[in-house]
This record gives C-alpha cells, sequence and structure tokens, in this order.
C-alpha cells in the first residue's frame, strides 16, 4: 500500500505528483536540469512553426533565468515595439526584428549569431 496516494484533499493544498510533497517542499524541483545547456552563444532567428504563417523572431541560449530573462524580455519587446513572450527558456518576440535584436544583445555584452536564412 506504499504505493498509493490521496487523490483529492483540501487539507495541504497542491502536492507534488514527482514525490508527492507540498508543493513549497518539493525535492524535485532541486533536481531538475534548468534548462537546455548553452554553448555561450546567443542566436537570434525567425520561425514560423505552429502560428499559421506568423513570424516571431526567437532568441535562444540567453544565460539568464527567472525574473532576469522576463526583464530582459520585457526590454526587448519595448525597443521593438512588439508584442512577445518566454516559452521554453526562449524568448519570442512577434515580427522580424532579427537586425535590431542583434544589436541590442551586443551591445550588452554578449556573443550574437543570426541563426537561420
Amino acid at each position: 500500500m506504499s504505493q498509493s496516494r490521496r487523490v483529492y484533499s483540501t487539507d495541504h493544498g497542491r502536492m507534488c505528483p514527482a514525490c508527492n510533497r507540498l508543493i513549497t517542499a518539493c525535492r524535485c524541483k532541486q533536481a531538475r536540469p534548468k534548462g537546455p545547456p548553452s554553448d555561450g552563444i546567443v542566436r537570434v532567428s525567425r520561425s514560423t512553426k505552429g502560428r499559421k504563417g506568423k513570424g516571431v523572431t526567437v532568441i535562444t541560449g540567453v544565460p539568464l533565468e527567472g525574473d532576469a530573462l522576463k526583464k530582459l524580455a520585457k526590454q526587448l519587446k519595448a525597443a521593438c515595439g512588439a508584442g512577445g513572450a518566454i516559452k521554453d527558456g526562449a524568448i519570442e518576440i512577434q515580427g522580424d526584428h532579427r537586425d535590431s535584436l542583434v544589436e541590442a544583445l551586443k551591445a550588452k555584452g554578449w556573443t550574437v549569431k543570426r541563426a537561420g536564412g
């Protein structure tokens, strides 16, 4: 019976499905990798996959996490005058802004490459 776990309870709040502990006391978060490994190069590319032909500029390999990544995304979106989002550690900005984003990221001191066509 050690494999059983509570299906529903309002006593404790949300439970982690992997370790069966409270989300706030979860040990699994510490063991999870923090994203794909980076080679130190920030890549700026354009993608239309899954967007019905609408293009977005995708920035990957940024050596930031969490709030710092959100702050950078906000600055880049404001510089381009466009919307965007953060998905799976990559910054997506609506439209084709590769040239201006490469310059903005180089100004921050990172090695930047324009990926794709």
